[in-house]
């Protein structure tokens, strides 16, 4: 089963990731993550004892990829290839 994450916990991933490929630059927040679920961008998997909407692991993953790809295109930075 994936890990599920509450959308603060799906922020806190994606900036481990994000910092990975960034040197450290980039951070993730809760509301980014609110803002990929309302653009649909990423669906919630499930929902937490507080009501709140929990994301799938490898769904956040591929949200956090995405933008960041449409991100480097917007400022014209080509997308490495392993």
């Amino acid at each position: 089963m994936a890990t599920l994450y509450t959308a603060a916990q799906a922020a806190e991933q994606a900036t481990r990731w994000r910092r990975l490929l960034s040197a450290g630059a980039a951070e993730v927040t809760a509301i980014t993550v609110r803002s990929w679920a309302n653009r649909g961008h990423l669906a919630p998997t499930g929902i937490d004892d507080r009501g709140r909407p929990l994301y799938a692991s490898a769904d956040v993953a591929r949200a956090e990829a995405a933008t960041r790809r449409r991100a480097l295109r917007l400022v014209g930075i080509p997308e490495r290839q392993p």
